[in-house]
């Protein structure tokens, strides 16, 4: 369980590190000069969103942020804790990696029945990165325009900064691991203001 207090002073000490005042780290993490006194003063429970935006504020990683020296350096998610999704037409996805704050990274199990498009996926962000391996069945992957077909133990890695897609092209189910390293788009900075006309 997260610290608050304990939070709430390394955010304090890392702001006084680099000479900011609670405005001017306010404005740079995008949140409100209350918010952040609050999160200080261990009042508030951050969203991990707000938490990012603080980070980002003052220079850092959300994980340097977050990590206490106690914190265990393992994370277990247990089977029954793993996220199950059923998607229309059939197929199931499955994220079996822990959630690990501020490390954009999934494992995902997917099955699609006999026949079945996944769908399109956007691009991610520049930087963004996805390994493929086919524990059974056949998958068609495609990348743009271009398509590729996967057997039973082929694996493929693709930069995700490009339109993609998953399908079963085989007579039977397929099952496939997806591990996906995927870039959030930075936050547009402020533009500075001038009273100059």
């Amino acid at each position: 369980m997260l610290d608050l207090a304990a939070l709430g002073r390394r955010i304090q000490t890392s702001r006084h590190d680099r000479s900011l005042t609670l405005q001017q780290l306010a404005e740079a993490a995008e949140v409100s000069v209350s918010m952040l006194s609050s999160v200080e003063r261990g009042q508030k429970v951050p969203t991990i969103v707000v938490l990012a935006r603080i980070a980002d504020g003052l220079g850092m990683a959300l994980v340097d942020l977050i990590a206490q020296p106690e914190d265990n350096r393992v994370i277990v998610r247990r089977a029954a804790d793993q996220d199950t999704i059923d998607e229309p037409g059939g197929w199931r996805r499955t994220i079996v990696s822990p959630v690990v704050p501020g490390v954009n990274f999934e494992w995902i199990r997917t099955g699609l029945p006999p026949g079945c498009d996944a769908g399109r996926f956007p691009a991610y962000a520049p930087g963004s990165h996805e390994y493929i391996v086919v524990e059974s069945g056949t998958l068609r992957l495609t990348l743009g325009d271009r398509s590729v077909e996967l057997n039973e133990g082929d694996s493929a890695y693709f930069a995700a900064d490009v339109t993609h897609a998953y399908a079963n092209a085989g007579p039977g189910p397929c099952t496939y691991y997806v591990a996906a390293l995927i870039m959030r788009p930075r936050a547009a900075q402020p533009r500075p203001t001038s009273d100059r006309s």
